[in-house]
């Protein structure tokens, strides 16, 4: 597995490792999901905005 270096405001880094204490989860898990989280709602816009975009073009062409 690749690691990443990030940088980050220290109270943030705080936040996040009170959520995976909390959830008995490493810091790396919580990131990961959270970014796999964030790709997938992005996927979701794009892919509705391709949709509608579609539309568009389909109701000025037809």
């Amino acid at each position: 597995m690749a690691r990443v270096l990030i940088s980050m405001p220290e109270k943030f880094l705080d936040e996040i490792d009170s959520i995976a204490t909390s959830e008995n989860r490493t810091r790396s898990e919580l990131i990961r999901e959270a970014l796999r989280s964030y790709m997938y709602r992005s996927q979701i816009r794009n892919n509705t905005r391709a949709a509608s975009n579609a539309e568009l073009l389909d109701a000025l062409l037809g």
